[in-house]
């Protein structure tokens, strides 16, 4: 069920998403080869350092931050590697892949393992991000997959690192946060790492 959209004056969560897609959008592909390279060096010092035994990335679509690299240097330091699959059109859940497996086509253009591939919890969850401010909430596509997917992780024990990936052109004034927003503990991108309060706890 989509969330209702709250407001700052009259800067909605929509109009934010509005403007910083279309900072996205307007990048063109050298910059943003460049840009997910980039990222993908200073994404891949934190996950060296946490060690992590499983990671979730994703398939990028659009105009989203290319993850094959950071694929690569995940797979690298001995992490399982999951993507998330959307079902029943509202949940997300994390299945195993491995470089060279075949991907499926899912919801909204994304794309996942099959439903053969093992369903897995990970300790580090690299989310993509349609905006961000720098508070460490995120704009997404306001469907609220990853909140409810990784709230529901939190109820079941499970405290996964939460580690935003986007370019800076996505940075956009406060985001209104709401009750279901989850907090990343990092943002990354292509200019620094901004680490934030959420990795504390």
């Amino acid at each position: 069920m989509k969330q209702p959209e709250a407001a700052v004056g009259t800067i909605t969560k929509a109009v934010l998403r509005r403007q910083a897609l279309a900072c996205r959008n307007a990048l063109g592909d050298e910059a943003r080869a460049g840009a997910s390279n980039s990222i993908a060096e200073r994404a891949g010092e934190i996950l060296a350092s946490l060690r992590p035994d499983s990671v979730s990335l994703y398939s990028p679509i659009g105009s989203e931050c290319d993850t094959c690299s950071l694929i690569a240097k995940a797979v690298l330091i001995g992490a399982e590697i999951g993507l998330p699959t959307i079902v029943d059109g509202a949940r997300i859940l994390f299945r195993r892949y491995r470089p060279g497996d075949l991907l499926v086509a899912g919801k909204f253009g994304t794309k996942a393992p099959s439903e053969r591939a093992p369903l897995m919890w990970p300790e580090v969850i690299v989310v993509p991000l349609v905006g961000f401010d720098r508070t460490g909430t995120r704009l997404g596509y306001g469907r609220g997959h990853y909140d409810r997917a990784i709230n529901t992780m939190r109820e079941a024990g499970q405290r996964p690192k939460l580690l935003g990936i986007a370019f800076s052109v996505q940075e956009v004034g406060t985001i209104p946060a709401e009750p279901h927003d989850v907090g990343l503990d990092w943002i990354v991108t292509e200019k620094g790492t901004l680490a934030l309060a959420a990795n504390e706890d």
